[in-house]
């Protein structure tokens, strides 16, 4: 482990990734403490801490989420969400809409369309965020005092502070968005994960800090404490265990002479990854559940307003439910995005692949995705149960546990790691270094990529199978 570690530093090409990816994600942590034009920073803080408690609660969520730039009354306070939402909007609009599904089909040149599409959905999606935020910042009083300065709320006849708020709002996201992409390109990892990766990680000594000033206050019992640690770790080995886990299908080559040489006639398989999705549902999920709790907490003084917003709050009945439902949805959504059966299908018959036992083409097809199928719902229900765990953990002891070290934040950090550590062993075996375990340890297996599968890459190319 440590001669991987220290073997990273000596490729030149990959200390540049690493060092530039550390760069930008300090940038962004530095524009966390920048605050937006006419918000009073200590009176929002106070607002965040009387309002949500240990962190549960909706705003306690969306700080969460955005990294603490809400408390903060950040420039960043939107976060990256606003490009997720747009995200999950134009990737389920790529299914129903034929224009943009020919443009998915059209590669590379498709894709970057589609992603400029997302990019000013984005915007769009800032802009009508921006105006709620600012809305809701002029509606909070803190001992009697306005968390927006005088001046600022009466500015142009009280529109100057949504205006400044919206601008400042919308450009804070733009350049998110824009490490996000800088990272994918020249850093190490998936730009948008790494950006909600650190933001969960910045907050975590505060949290264990916290922690323990509540133990030694007697705030916690040292035997809810050890409970408590006793099942992060347990969640932690679940979660490695699930996302490494693959389901194997047999598949045998018959032999072809190509030119001199001679290709297949033995056994392989396809590995199916049992969570192909993820940690994408459970931030789909959660950014969809944000929206209608904004949208309530607006018009709070409305009647209608007050019972969906105590609905929606993270841990009530209707929340839990909406959030396992969305999950197992966007689960079998993204997977069938990124993994088609019957391309999978095709290329093993091309190429004299076949399932021992299954005929090849529209049969071995249906097998696949039968197989598929079923542990893509394990998958999903795995995601359930580490999502709302913090939650079930919260009612068993009055609520009193940190909502900070909760099942979606271990989720996040623990698969963000996995596949980061991936990327850094395959530039590690590329240029003949041993990985991180070292030679004779295990491969590290990261979750499937966006826009490709190991599955697809074994099933296209016969030249990875043995001679």
């Amino acid at each position: 482990m440590a001669s991987g570690l220290v073997n990273m530093f000596r490729i030149p090409e990959l200390r540049k990734r690493i060092v530039y990816t550390l760069c930008l994600l300090a940038a962004y942590r530095i524009g966390i403490f920048v605050s937006s034009p006419g918000v009073d920073r200590s009176l929002m803080q106070a607002h965040i801490k009387d309002t949500s408690g240990s962190g549960g609660g909706f705003l306690g969520l969306f700080n969460f989420f955005s990294g603490g730039a809400l408390e903060q009354a950040s420039v960043f306070a939107l976060g990256i969400m606003p490009y997720v939402t747009s995200s999950i909007i134009m990737q389920l609009m790529t299914v129903v809409v034929p224009a943009l599904e020919r443009l998915q089909k059209e590669g590379e040149q498709g894709r970057r369309k589609i992603n400029q599409y997302t990019r000013y959905g984005a915007m769009i999606v800032s802009v009508v965020q921006g105006v709620m935020l600012s809305q809701y910042l002029k509606s909070i009083n803190v001992n009697g005092q306005s968390v927006v300065n005088a001046d600022w709320a009466s500015a142009l006849g009280g529109i100057g502070f949504t205006i400044i708020t919206i601008l400042t709002l919308t450009t804070g996201t733009a350049f998110i968005m824009w490490l996000g992409e800088r990272i994918q390109e020249r850093g190490i990892g998936q730009g948008t994960s790494m950006i909600i990766f650190s933001g969960i990680v910045s907050g975590l000594p505060r949290a264990v800090y916290s922690t323990f000033i509540g133990v030694r206050q007697g705030t916690y019992s040292v035997l809810e404490m050890v409970a408590l640690g006793g099942v992060i770790v347990t969640v932690i080995f679940a979660i490695v265990f699930i996302e490494r886990g693959q389901r194997r299908i047999p598949v045998q080559y018959a032999k072809r002479i190509v030119g001199n040489k001679q290709y297949g006639g033995q056994a392989t398989h396809l590995p199916l990854k049992v969570n192909t999705s993820g940690v994408i549902p459970p931030i789909f999920a959660s950014s969809l559940l944000m929206f209608p709790a904004t949208l309530a907490s607006l018009a709070k003084q409305d009647d209608w307003a007050g019972p969906i917003q105590a609905a929606l709050q993270p841990g009530t009945w209707l929340y839990t439910t909406l959030y396992v439902l969305m999950m197992i949805f966007f689960a079998f959504f993204y997977t069938a995005m990124v993994f088609n059966p019957v391309d999978v299908a095709d290329n093993l018959k091309k190429f004299g692949g076949f399932v021992p036992g299954v005929r090849p083409g529209r049969e071995t097809a249906e097998y696949i995705d039968h197989v598929l199928s079923r542990i893509t719902f394990a998958g999903a229900v795995y995601l359930s149960g580490v999502c709302i765990l913090p939650s079930m953990i919260q009612h068993a002891v009055s609520n009193r546990v940190p909502f900070y070290f909760g099942g979606t934040g271990l989720l996040i950090v623990v698969g963000v790691a996995l596949d980061t550590a991936q990327q850094i062993e395959g530039h590690l075996i590329t240029r003949h270094y041993d990985g991180f375990a070292g030679p004779d340890g295990p491969r590290i297996k990261g979750r499937a990529r966006t826009l490709s599968s190991p599955v697809e890459t074994v099933a296209a190319d016969p030249s990875t199978q043995p001679a």
